[in-house]
């Protein structure tokens, strides 16, 4: 062990109560700002890569009952997690409309599809998107909150050792040190924590707003597909 960690396991031991407390604060943050982090980018990452492989078989497929069949073997993708949910919409819808007119789609029921298609994609794009969200604002908590928790232990520290000097009546630099030089760690432990969440945080909610633009303009593809076959079985 260096003599910078036993120094700096020192004065920890010698910070006041309040310190502590801040110090013991700001090892939670960090814990679980680097914990969500690991979480995060691991899935994030595997969205991304499962999104792409499933977009490519798509666009391979014939035909949408195709493509259902390999979504269903990719249901780990957020992708094929959405196609699948708007292909049961029209099939459903597509049935229900069949068994009230008994006979081929009517112009009205094609828009009622059609709406029930895009609304569908929408819920389906806003629940992945939530699913990547979970946990990240807590990154922009622990950066924006972390450096002042730091700052209050810090400020603290510094009034517990000028009331020190009052006390004693001595103001020399071996005894004004000690307390000041315990008092800034809480304020290094702050940035500490504040630094990799911040980077972090901007980092997921790019990831996050490209794969969102990604299905939003999947969505608008796939729904241009199913209407143009409503409207081939509406002609047939």
């Amino acid at each position: 062990m260096t003599t910078e960690t036993i120094g700096l396991f020192y004065m920890l031991s010698n910070a006041g109560p309040v310190v502590k407390f801040v110090m013991l604060l700001l090892l939670f943050f960090s814990i679980t700002s680097w914990a969500i982090i690991f979480i995060k980018f691991r899935y994030i990452r595997k969205a991304f890569k499962e999104s792409a492989d499933f977009t490519d078989i798509f666009w391979q497929c014939q035909n949408l009952a195709e493509a259902f069949l390999k979504a269903k073997a990719l249901r780990s993708s957020p992708t094929a997690r959405i196609f699948i949910t708007a292909y049961m919409e029209m099939t459903r819808s597509d049935t229900k409309d069949r068994k009230k007119a008994q006979t081929q789609l009517t112009e009205n029921s094609y828009f009622q599809i059609s709406g029930s298609i895009k609304r569908s994609l929408n819920r389906s794009i806003g629940v992945e998107t939530r699913r990547l969200v979970q946990l990240v604002p807590f990154l922009a908590t622990a950066g924006n909150t972390a450096p002042f928790i730091g700052l209050f232990g810090t400020v603290w520290g510094i009034m517990g050792t000028f009331h020190g000097i009052g006390l004693t009546g001595s103001a020399s630099l071996a005894v004004v040190a000690p307390g000041i030089s315990e008092a800034l760690i809480a304020t290094a432990a702050g940035l500490a924590v504040a630094v990799p969440a911040v980077i972090a945080y901007n980092y997921f909610i790019d990831r996050i707003r490209a794969l969102d633009s990604e299905w939003q303009s999947y969505s608008a593809d796939l729904s241009n597909i199913m209407e143009r076959d409503i409207q081939k079985q509406m002609e047939g």
